[in-house]
């Protein structure tokens, strides 16, 4: 028997004004009616096209941002198993493929994992249904195409990758309520994508910052949501202010402690413990890569490959070298 959605349409009326929704009014509406500072004509791998916000406008966003988190315990219920983290980690491993099949932005996957998180940390799924998870992920996904994609696919052609359950349309559209009703309706979330421009410019002493740093700087900010809880710990514009520290000391000298303290919309020893997060996390990444690269050259890329190896490694019986008749054919084949 299917569950029952019907507590979400109590909560059907939209909780957010109009500003609050749009953005702050007349100002901000203006500021977009402006062409941006870098233009793009085609989206390139984690690349943004992001507008310069104003010290005002950042103060405002900072107080915004508190209404678009999840509970502060969440990441401790996570850890301690209170919640199920592998079903976080199902659902963002398969929002990941839809992702990449779709060519999504990274601002609607990291929106997707956004909503998830504030879901799961205001409601309790029933336990022992696994397909309620994929059913939910389905419907983050859903709704954060919905905002911040041009083109989304309908419902069905959405369920791509490894999807053990399939729904059906008005199945995701009363779970999409659901979640809506349980988020309040506030759904413009304020993510690290939203001050991230601002970062670069500021610590990169007024400079417009390059296309390459705006790249890596969105590639960074996604993956601080594909399964990983330590960054919960940190507000959306705490992590923008170490990501782009991050981004701009692997270019470039930087005095992390002048630069912070020059900014006021942050808390200093806040961007300094992300900041610490982020380096570690970088430098296991690296350290990964490294390995599997030497295991990688160590081994024959090729059948012409494994045949040089068995030319070199094979022995006559008095010790001396010889070239192996397949190597002799291989030569003559060319």
């Amino acid at each position: 028997m299917s569950p029952s959605y019907d507590c979400a349409s109590s909560g059907l009326l939209c909780a957010e004004d109009n500003d609050s929704i749009l953005g702050f009014g007349d100002e901000e509406q203006q500021r977009e009616d402006r062409p941006s500072r870098v233009s793009e004509p085609e989206r390139c791998d984690f690349y943004v096209d992001f507008p310069l916000q104003s010290d005002d406008c950042l103060s405002l966003l900072v107080e915004r941002e508190k209404k678009h988190l999840p509970r502060e315990d969440y990441g401790e219920r996570l850890r301690s198993g209170d919640l199920d983290l592998s079903f976080r980690r199902d659902a963002i491993d398969w929002m990941w493929q839809v992702h990449a099949h779709y060519n999504f932005g990274p601002l609607t996957a990291y929106v997707s994992v956004n909503y998830l998180d504030r879901f799961l940390s205001a409601y309790e799924l029933p336990q022992g249904k696994a397909w309620m998870t994929q059913l939910l992920a389905v419907a983050c996904l859903s709704l954060a195409a919905k905002m911040e994609e041009t083109d989304v696919p309908l419902f069905m052609d959405l369920q791509v990758g490894e999807a053990k359950y399939v729904f059906e349309a008005k199945t995701i559209q009363r779970m999409e309520l659901l979640v809506l009703s349980t988020l309040r309706w506030k759904m413009q979330a304020v993510t690290p994508f939203s001050y991230i421009d601002f970062f670069l410019h500021k610590f990169s002493d007024g400079n417009s910052p390059t296309k390459l740093s705006v790249s890596r700087s969105a590639e960074l900010i996604s993956s601080t949501v594909k399964g990983n809880t330590d960054f919960l710990a940190f507000r959306p514009s705490v992590i923008a202010a170490a990501i782009a520290l991050l981004v701009l000391r692997e270019t470039q000298m930087v005095d992390v402690e002048k630069k912070l303290s020059c900014c006021t919309h942050v808390m200093k020893d806040d961007v300094l413990g992300c900041h610490e997060v982020l380096q570690n996390k970088v430098l296991i990444r690296q350290q990964s890569i490294e390995d599997v690269s030497s295991s990688v050259s160590s081994v024959p890329q090729s059948p012409l490959g494994v045949l040089d190896v068995a030319c070199l490694s094979y022995k006559s019986d008095d010790a001396s070298l010889q070239t192996s008749p397949a190597c002799k054919k291989r030569k003559v084949s060319r």
